[in-house]
């Protein structure tokens, strides 16, 4: 079985996990710092989010040299220190490959910017007239240059100009980094925003509205020739090194997440799927994200058990509710007051007991949860930029309507400092953090949580080490039990005669749920709970506030 399939993936985002110069900002010495604390908690993998030299417009996605790692977080040599402890700990390093644009301090887009004849004029896309796609961070995904008279394209801010997969000189160029990094001891890949990678390049306006108006849509992922990409990547690298590979793909179903990941068609070993995480965005809304309608459990259900079912024994699934882009999930669809450590709990018992490979991000071991700051406490160029937008300009949303939404699922919720203990800045710097500690680190830190043995991260810990000691979970078929249930998230996991159940309360009402005669409960012993012990009659369990509990006939 390849080694990825039993693996836990822990994703750093170095800038706020620890700071060891006192700079306010983390950095790749205090990762090694950590690394026996991540030994301790079970993991395999670290994924770093990007160390690279960078401007830092869009915090490390903006990349200016892909070779060298950016002054405050370090030096190269100490990236090459953190893969050779984190190796003698048996842990391996994933890092974050940013192949769809670079910074516009790139040396490529230096050059390109300079004239027409530039050799490097076509690494970017250049265009006399600009059409009505839109850029993810609001506006258009086009900027006029005065020099030349012409638009480029960046789908993203405007400091991050796209690249051009279309000219195989940028595709040599981002193998080339790949194998510089792996060569150096780097066991994978996180490739940002891949299935944008291949544009339509007669570049067609969006007929949904107005060509002058901007738009966000399918244009925007999976271009006609990104399999071919993947494939000539994999065939040029990835197949060269024993490696893993996550791409990051919105847009995707399972139907063609399979053109990604079918073990049969030598691309990537799995990808993110944004379908679950979408489900709380208010359908049909004209301003994306940020119109919130609560969360259907039912439609989180259904999503789940679809993919689970579309990528079973053909492809493998990526497995998460939190990351550097997602809010706490405690916050967003829990509850992180009364019911903070059973509801984290009953999270991390969903999740990692699915097919596919669990990625913890850093601070979801001990609960972390969302921080309800004012608007000029963020720095995240995403809410800066929706707020003038949406608010400002085009009054889409009232002030309170936005911050509501920023409040439950905005970017920097989960960007908030490391709390490693109640000392002054959660213990994550003697500086000033570059970002606002969220003012609950004296309750909520990596200390106290060693500390309690019913903590989420020894919850956790447990979860991990089932992954790693039965193949049931890896393995077995998953079947939703009750779909229709608003309340209660149930399914099983079934190999040969072996039976593995998880049920939760999603919510903080007590429950009693009847499961159905095919399961005999006094044939099931339990495995893990959240709570002390569970109640059960017949076939009929009581689920208190959050309860999980996990179950096992074998």
């Amino acid at each position: 079985m390849e080694w990825w399939k039993k693996s836990v993936i822990y994703q750093i985002y170095p800038r706020s996990f620890c700071d060891t110069n006192r700079d306010g900002i983390g950095d790749i010495k205090g990762v090694t710092s950590k690394l026996d604390y991540l030994k301790e908690l079970g993991i395999d993998v670290i994924w770093l989010s990007p160390v690279y030299e960078s401007p830092q417009d869009d915090n490390g996605y903006d990349i200016s040299d892909y070779r060298k790692i950016w002054d405050t977080f370090g030096t190269n040599e100490d990236m090459y220190e953190l893969i050779e402890e984190a190796h003698n700990r048996g842990i391996k390093i994933v890092m974050d490959l940013v192949p769809n644009h670079t910074s516009d301090e790139h040396i490529w887009f230096k050059e390109s910017k300079k004239s027409k004849d530039s050799p490097y004029r076509d690494y970017y896309f250049w265009k006399d007239e600009k059409n009505n796609w839109g850029s993810y961070f609001s506006g258009t995904a086009w900027e006029f240059d005065e020099k030349t008279e012409q638009y480029y394209l960046h789908l993203f801010s405007k400091k991050q100009p796209d690249l051009n997969w279309e000219n195989p000189k940028v595709r040599k160029e981002i193998y080339d980094i790949m194998k510089f990094w792996m060569d150096k001891g780097v066991d994978g890949w996180r490739m940002d925003v891949i299935s944008s990678i291949s544009k339509y390049t007669d570049f067609p306006n969006y007929e949904e509205v107005s060509p002058d108006e901007n738009y966000i849509g399918d244009y925007h992922t999976n271009g006609p020739r990104l399999h071919e990409y993947l494939k000539e990547m994999n065939n040029e690298v990835l197949s060269k090194y024993d490696c893993m590979t996550v791409g990051e793909a919105p847009g995707s179903t399972p139907e063609n997440a399979l053109l990604f990941c079918d073990k049969d068609r030598d691309e990537l070993n799995m990808i993110f799927t944004f379908d679950h995480m979408d489900l709380d965005a208010k359908k049909g809304s004209s301003i994306g994200k940020w119109d919130l309608e609560k969360l259907d459990l039912v439609e989180l259900k259904e999503t789940l058990n679809l993919w689970q079912k579309g990528l079973h024994k053909k492809g493998w699934n990526s497995l998460y509710f939190e990351n550097h882009d997602q809010a706490r999930v405690v916050s967003r669809w829990g509850n992180d007051r009364e019911y903070r450590v059973e509801s984290a709990k009953m999270f991390g018992t969903i999740l990692h007991m699915m097919q596919g490979t669990p990625y913890v991000y850093q601070g979801e071991e001990i609960g972390m949860v969302n921080a309800y700051y004012e608007i000029d406490e963020y720095q995240d160029i995403e809410i800066r930029n929706a707020y003038k937008d949406l608010v400002l300009d085009r009054k889409k949303l009232t002030k309170d309507e936005f911050m509501k939404a920023v409040h439950t699922i905005s970017r920097d919720n989960a960007r908030t400092p490391m709390q490693w203990n109640s000392k002054e800045h959660a213990g994550f710097t003697e500086g000033t953090p570059w970002l606002k500690v969220n003012p609950r680190y004296d309750e909520i830190n990596v200390e106290e949580a060693l500390k309690d043995k019913n903590s989420v991260f020894y919850h956790y810990k447990k979860l991990i080490e089932l992954r790693h000691t039965d193949d049931l979970i890896t393995e077995a078929d998953f079947n939703l039990i009750d779909k229709d249930n608003k309340s209660i998230f149930a399914y099983e996991r079934r190999l040969d005669e072996k039976s593995l159940l998880v049920v939760a309360n999603f919510y903080e009402e007590e429950i009693e749920f009847e499961i159905g005669n095919e399961f005999k409960l006094d044939q099931y012993t339990l495995v893990l709970s959240n709570y002390d012990e569970y109640n059960k009659y017949e076939n009929t369990i009581k689920l208190k506030p959050y309860e999980a509990i996990i179950l096992k006939n074998y």
